[in-house]
């Protein structure tokens, strides 16, 4: 197949192309996401309208942040890998995020942690993750694809190994400091600290800039390895720049709310299936479109609607956990 027709041909495994075209889809989840918004900020304010409505637009724009850090990492991971059932958090990241703040409750108790400077536990907090992706990533300067492998397979173990060490220290603590330490590990989406928004907005714009203005790279890489290199794309350093970009994305996003192991899956497979695509020009935006309608319209839900019933982190992991599963038990029958 000519590579024109096959950049215009659906996702493998996604579903048949809708009647109703792609930019139309699009419009659609944008009013649906923009509905959304306006119903979360503005459903039921009384008294201070003012307070009220700037409490909610830190949650709201929370919500854009881990939307899209979580959809678009996803997506790009998904590219790499070419493999759709793998997550970004199986680089260990977020095992490495739980390891660290048990370690900090562990040695300086809850009254300590709570002591540490926001921004400051904000931004060592991500340069570790950082770091820590970075140095799995070296693997792929030196043997190129079958180095890829390697790393996800590092990643693995290296998060069992985290979480293995988490749980024997979560063991050992006082019960007290283990039901606050408890309340960190799940994400937050409603109590993020309003001054670490500032950077996290300033890295997902950023990556999310550099991102769009290689969609078209993106397009190719998604060929496969051996199409992309045939085209002249250095394939390993492409593969090491997106994920350098995954990394970030998911380190300030885990940073600032915790973390959401099954979030970005959904939105990115909710995506595949919506476009029926594989051009990044149409996935990404929608996957992100997803993630944020899912985010703000659950958090409607729960608030307003039932009464804070539940927790919106729960119910988006339970739904992203059941989809990968779905998605797993289908391709295991093929």
């Amino acid at each position: 197949m000519p590579v024109a027709e096959r950049s215009a041909a659906p996702v493998r495994g996604a579903a048949p192309a809708r009647r109703l075209p792609v930019w139309a889809r699009i419009a659609l989840l944008a009013a649906a996401a923009a509905g959304c918004t306006v119903a979360y900020l503005t459903h039921g304010v009384t008294g201070d309208v003012a307070y009220v409505v700037e409490r909610r637009s830190a949650v709201v724009l929370t919500m854009f942040v881990v939307a899209f850090a979580g959809a678009v990492s996803t997506v790009l991971f998904h590219t790499v890998t070419d493999n759709r059932i793998l997550t970004p958090s199986i680089m260990g990241m977020e095992s490495l995020f739980v390891l660290v703040q048990t370690c900090l409750v562990f040695v300086f108790g809850v009254a300590g942690l709570s002591a540490l400077p926001p921004v400051a536990a904000f931004l060592a907090q991500t340069a570790l993750m950082v770091l820590f992706a970075l140095l799995l990533f070296r693997r792929l300067f030196t043997d190129g694809f079958g180095g890829l492998h390697l790393m996800l397979l590092v990643g693995i173990v290296l998060g069992v190994l985290f979480t293995s060490l988490s749980q024997l220290m979560q063991r050992l603590l006082d019960p007290n400091e283990f039901t606050a330490l408890q309340g960190r590990l799940f994400a937050r989406l409603t109590r993020a600290d309003p001054d670490l928004l500032p950077w996290v907005a300033v890295v997902v714009v950023l990556v999310g800039v550099l991102v769009w203005r290689r969609h078209r790279l993106l397009d190719v890489l998604a060929l496969g390895r051996d199409t992309s290199v045939s085209l002249g794309v250095d394939h390993t350093r492409a593969a090491v720049r997106i994920l350098v970009a995954v990394a970030l994305l998911t380190a300030v996003s885990t940073a600032l709310v915790g973390p959401m192991t099954f979030f970005g899956f959904m939105a990115a497979t909710l995506a595949y299936q919506v476009t029926g695509r594989h051009e990044h020009r149409y996935v990404l935006p929608v996957a992100f479109l997803v993630g944020l309608c899912a985010l703000v319209g659950g958090q409607f839900v729960l608030e307003h609607l039932l009464g804070h019933a539940g927790t919106l982190s729960v119910v988006i992991e339970f739904t992203g956990g059941a989809l990968f599963l779905y998605f797993l038990m289908r391709k295991a029958a093929r």
